[in-house]
């Protein structure tokens, strides 16, 4: 099937042509029908594209389950604090690398960005395997590497600017929902990845040549890397740059090196609404916040409903009966409390109710008496938490996909790199003080406190919606130029 470009509009003989010599070029070039060719060449990049975010996320969570019994061995001065900078050094080299990638990905082909921070990413698992090897300091080295793993995962906001761009604006909604099912499947199987290799035991194989150990603890991040080498030959073999406008025609903005770049379209007329743009980065810092913490019109409107949804999650999770949580034995009878502490429970409990069971290698269960609401808070009961995770499950990943979809609408035909990179930085932001959040608010105060904090969180986001709820439409339909707007 062969292009079909529509040319300069011609007059009748004896009038003048309705377009100028210079416009009669631009136009020549400017509406081009999409080729069967072109189509398939555009969707298998797309799927590239899917396969580096479900990458992305198997980097992060292959690991999740044995980082601690991993450092304690290579670093056995590590402790849990400790612990915490390495879970959270992901997203912090992820936040700091998103715009950098996305900065760079406007100016250049989209390859180089995807394969230089796919291989940081395999370098930083291959420096992983290796963190035993060093005679001192072990978990720093560990922190390296996932603060390097992390940078490498700045390449989300590389692959979601050329989703935008690649896909007209019937096909992004599902466009972006697959990117963010690839996300989540990713952060599923990586766990699963990580069992499998539990087989190989925790003394593995050595080999010495190479002083490389290959256990349970080393072989899920060699993987992961191996994984990142096949990621970056897909790339450079079966990748294309493509663009696409909003009615979904075919671009022939081509850089000097045969390939589309989202730099031509820096003199796009109209400005972005960057008040709808710091809304939705606002919005979707509160969704991965709200989700760290617990580990079109119509689009705008599912926006809404989804943040309505993870509203009553959290509503119902509010302690609201009258019988008090269990209190753990153990910490009275060690005497590892306060006496004013033990005075103060003894009108609620009995020091009789609490002799510790004969098999004394019973886990303690209970809420920790160290933490005072526990004497004057209701229990939790398990409906109340299933329904909770029910709701908030259901909630978050239809916020997710509905505020990059809304986001890369409003960009519209600018560059998207950039804002893709801060989106992903704010994303990346709320994962960082989720957890501190919690170990914060929730260990001093309570659920109560930590629960409702979070329910006044959503309802601001809400409010704010409703507030920028008429400026969230796709940059075209903003300027009118659904029929005419072209690349």
């Amino acid at each position: 099937m062969a292009a079909a470009v529509s040319g300069p509009e011609v007059a009748a003989e004896g009038q003048e042509p309705l377009l100028g010599p210079g416009e009669a070029e631009e136009e020549a070039g400017r509406d081009v029908v999409e080729t069967q060719e072109h189509y398939k060449s555009r969707w298998r990049s797309i799927w590239i594209m899917y396969l580096t975010m479900f990458l992305s996320s198997v980097g992060f969570s292959i690991v999740i389950m044995s980082v601690w019994p991993y450092l304690r061995k290579i670093d056995p001065t590590a402790d849990a604090s400790f612990l915490g900078w390495i879970i959270a050094s992901y997203s912090i080299g992820q936040m700091v690398a998103s715009p950098l990638f996305g900065f760079w990905s406007n100016y250049r082909p989209r390859r180089e960005p995807l394969v230089v921070s796919t291989a940081i990413s395999v370098a930083a698992n291959c420096l992983y395997a290796y963190v035993h090897v060093p005679h001192s300091h072990n978990k720093y080295y560990m922190l390296t590497a996932r603060v390097l793993v992390g940078f490498g995962a700045g390449n989300v906001a590389v692959v979601r600017s050329y989703i935008a761009g690649a896909t007209s604006l019937t096909e992004r909604t599902s466009a972006m929902a697959n990117t963010s099912a690839c996300q989540a499947v990713g952060f599923i199987l990586g766990p699963v990845f990580q069992t499998c290799f539990t087989l190989i035991g925790e003394e593995g194989i050595t080999w010495k040549l190479v002083r490389l150990q290959l256990n349970m603890y080393t072989a899920p991040v060699l993987f992961g890397a191996l994984l990142g080498v096949i990621n970056i030959i897909l790339i450079f073999a079966i990748f294309r740059e493509h663009r696409v406008d909003d009615m979904g025609r075919q671009c022939k903005s081509i850089n000097s090196e045969g390939e589309g770049s989202d730099g031509v379209d820096q003199d796009t007329e109209g400005n972005v609404d960057h008040v709808a743009v710091v809304a939705i980065n606002f919005l979707f810092f509160v969704i991965l916040f709200v989700f760290a913490v617990f580990e079109t019109t119509g689009e705008r409107a599912i926006l809404h409903g989804g943040l309505l949804i993870v509203l009553v999650g959290f509503f119902i999770l509010l302690p609201w009966g009258k019988k008090l949580p269990n209190i753990q034995w153990q910490e009275i009878k060690n005497n590892s409390i306060p006496r004013t502490s033990i005075d103060t429970l003894m009108p609620f409990w009995s020091l009789e109710a609490m002799e510790p069971p004969s098999n004394h290698t019973v886990e303690p269960v209970g809420c920790p008496v160290t933490q005072s609401w526990c004497l004057n808070t209701p229990m939790i009961y398990l409906a109340q938490y299933i329904s909770s995770n029910i709701l908030i499950g259901l909630g978050y990943p239809v916020c997710n996909v509905m505020s990059y979809t809304i986001y890369s609408k409003i960009l519209g035909p600018k560059p998207q790199g950039v804002y893709m990179g801060w989106l992903t930085a704010s994303g990346s932001g709320a994962r960082i003080l989720g957890p501190v959040f919690v170990s914060q608010i929730y260990t001093h105060l309570g659920p109560r406190w930590a629960f409702s904090l979070i329910c006044g969180v959503v309802v601001v986001s809400l409010l704010l919606l409703e507030i920028v709820y008429k400026r969230l439409i796709a940059f075209s339909v903003r300027y009118g130029r659904m029929q005419e707007e072209t690349c």
